[in-house]
């Protein structure tokens, strides 16, 4: 399905009315490509992650999304319209994402991930460098957190090369390194 860039616009322009009363610190934002194939990954705290994360790099995102979020048909159609990919969190390599985040990356698109697969996880999975290896594009690692407002934090961009073990090592170390600051 091919997503409708007005229900995005429209989905991004809802969600900074909830966003910007809080209150939203950027920090890195210069460091992000404004074109081309980019993984834009990062911790997982809240539901409201991905809007913060897409506001907060005025870049449009594709994120993947856990498949549950699609059982009920409402939402499945929405999800879909706003480009998210739907990925099995269960399954050790859900091929079917894998290959629509390649094709996305392919066509010179922006994807979202949580490498740690889920809200508060805390060990790096191995798919955003596998997606990163095999669709050529960098990661651009994103930390968000919560204090009182919201807060961004966009590091280095890392490229794609090595093994999947060693630039899982290396995003998850430079994710670390933005929780610090």
């Amino acid at each position: 399905m091919i997503p409708i860039p007005w229900m995005y616009d429209l989905t991004v322009t809802l969600a900074s009315f909830l966003v910007y009363p809080a209150g939203l610190k950027v920090m890195g934002r210069e460091k992000l490509p404004k074109t081309g194939r980019l993984i834009v990954a990062g911790n997982h705290v809240g539901n409201m992650d991905p809007f913060v994360i897409t506001i907060a790099a005025k870049r449009r995102l594709r994120f993947m999304a856990k498949k549950e979020l699609y059982a009920n048909p409402i939402m499945k159609w929405y999800m879909l319209n706003v480009g998210n990919i739907p990925v099995d969190r269960q399954s050790k390599s859900d091929i079917a994402s894998i290959r629509t985040c390649i094709k996305a990356l392919e066509e010179e698109e922006a994807l979202g991930i949580f490498p740690q697969g889920t809200r508060g996880g805390s060990q790096v999975m191995g798919g955003v460098a596998l997606i990163a290896l095999k669709g050529k594009a960098p990661i651009m690692p994103v930390y968000v957190e919560k204090k009182g407002k919201w807060i961004v934090r966009f590091g280095e961009l890392i490229e794609p090369q090595g093994t999947v073990q060693e630039l899982t090592h290396k995003f998850a170390e430079a994710l670390e390194n933005l929780k610090q600051l």
